[in-house]
């Protein structure tokens, strides 16, 4: 990739969880990625591979132990306005309704009430919300929670979204549902969206390009293009052929785990 082209460059990434007297984690090692502008990005891989690892460092939850990570040149040392985060426990607002859980941001940032109501009713319409809006967060399914949530984030446009499995608690009607009202999002408002998951078969439906990741220490084991054209039919054979290529990577990493966990409980 032409570097010149990313907006995300990640350079020599490793982190090393230490403390509390226990044995040290290596987390992540060696991580090289760029990410364009404008691009679809899942992170995949099995429990324990680094995924929202890797993530958090992008958002600047957490600063890398080596290396370094870049926001359009800038060196990411702290959450900013650059990124939007979207969580898979929703994180609202209990006491807020849906409209003032979206506005949240906005006054925060001191934007004036018409501004912001007309944000607000715009996001809300585009996410299917409108008739919602003076609801609770109790009184709605998971899937119109995460709809608020993304609206939330979307609110204060950031261009980089970063989706840490937002749609990994929902059943699987809900989940389709909300993952075509994200590509719709994606292609209309041009965002670049890092997403992390589990399941390969939401890779392949959402992903330009999905980064296969080892269990730990978390590296880069594969990256895959998915060149087939939007809207994806899971039941065609090319899409077939990439779940099949990236469960291949996936189960390797998933059995490397499992020898591992047998060889430490030989050892006790």
């Amino acid at each position: 990739m032409n570097t010149a082209e990313s907006c995300i460059q990640i350079r020599d990434v490793s982190q090393i969880f230490r403390g509390g007297g226990q044995k040290e984690v290596v987390a992540l090692t060696g991580i090289n990625l760029d990410i364009r502008r404008g691009e679809f990005v899942c992170l995949l891989g099995p429990s324990g591979c680094g995924k929202s690892t890797l993530l958090n460092a992008i958002a600047g939850f957490m600063p890398p132990t080596t290396g370094r990570i870049t926001v359009d040149g800038q060196t990411v040392t702290a959450p900013g306005p650059d990124r939007g985060m979207v969580f898979q426990e929703y994180a609202l607002f209990p006491w807020m309704t849906v409209e003032r859980n979206v506005a949240f941001g906005l006054e925060i940032q001191k934007m004036s009430k018409n501004q912001i109501r007309d944000k607000v009713d715009a996001l809300l319409a585009k996410l299917q919300l409108t008739d919602f809006h003076e609801r609770y967060p109790k009184d709605l399914s998971g899937g119109m929670r995460q709809r608020v949530a993304i609206a939330r984030v979307l609110a204060l446009d950031a261009p980089i979204l970063l989706m840490d499995e937002p749609f990994g608690a929902l059943d699987a009607l809900t989940r389709r549902s909300l993952q075509d009202e994200l590509l719709r999002i994606w292609a209309e408002l041009k965002k670049t969206i890092v997403f992390v998951t589990h399941s390969i078969e939401e890779s392949v439906h959402l992903a330009d390009r999905v980064i296969v990741m080892t269990y730990r220490p978390g590296t880069i084991k594969r990256e895959v293009l998915i060149t087939l054209p939007r809207e994806r039919d899971p039941g065609s054979a090319e899409f077939n052929r990439y779940t099949k290529e990236l469960a291949q990577l996936v189960m390797e990493e998933q059995y490397r785990h499992q020898q591992d966990e047998i060889r430490t409980s030989a050892a006790k």
